[in-house]
C-alpha cells in the first residue's frame, strides 16, 4: 500500500542536511518499496522559498522522480468539508493539510507526517497515519 507523504517529512529528508534521522530513514524505506507518494500542492510547499537556483533545481530534479497523485473536484470540497468540520471542533489546519487528509481518506492511505496536528485531525475525519 502507499503512504501519501506530507510536506513535513520530505522536507526533512530533502531539504536538510539529516541523514541519520529516524523519518528520513522511514522515507527511504517507503521509496525503495515505491510506496512513497505525493500531491503537486506539498510538490510546490517544499519548492517554495527555495532561493538559490542550482537549489532549486536539484530539489525539483530530485522530486520528479515520484508522479503526483491526480487530485479531483471531489478532493477539493472534501478538504473544504474537512477544514469546516475541524474548525467547529476547534482544530486550526491548513489548506494543504485538508487537501492531504481528502486525498489520504479518498485513497484509503495512510499519511506520513511530523506535524502532530493530523493527529488531531483523526479524532473527527477518516484517516490513518502511517506509524
Amino acid at each position: 500500500m502507499n503512504v501519501l507523504v506530507d510536506t513535513s517529512v520530505w522536507s526533512l529528508a530533502l531539504r536538510r542536511n539529516v541523514s541519520v534521522h529516524p523519518v528520513s530513514a522511514r522515507l527511504e524505506d517507503l521509496i525503495v518499496e515505491g510506496r512513497a507518494a505525493i500531491i503537486g500542492p506539498v510538490r510546490q510547499e517544499l519548492l517554495s522559498g527555495v532561493k538559490v537556483d542550482a537549489q532549486f533545481e536539484l530539489l525539483k530534479g530530485k522530486l520528479r522522480a515520484f508522479p503526483d497523485i491526480e487530485l479531483k473536484t471531489e478532493d477539493h470540497e472534501e478538504a473544504a468539508r474537512f477544514f469546516n468540520l475541524c474548525r467547529t471542533n476547534g482544530i486550526q489546519g491548513s489548506n494543504t493539510d485538508f487537501l492531504i487528509c481528502a486525498v489520504a481518506a479518498r485513497r484509503e492511505l495512510p499519511i506520513f507526517t511530523t506535524d502532530h496536528v493530523f493527529d488531531r485531525f483523526t479524532q473527527h475525519i477518516p484517516i490513518s497515519l502511517y506509524a
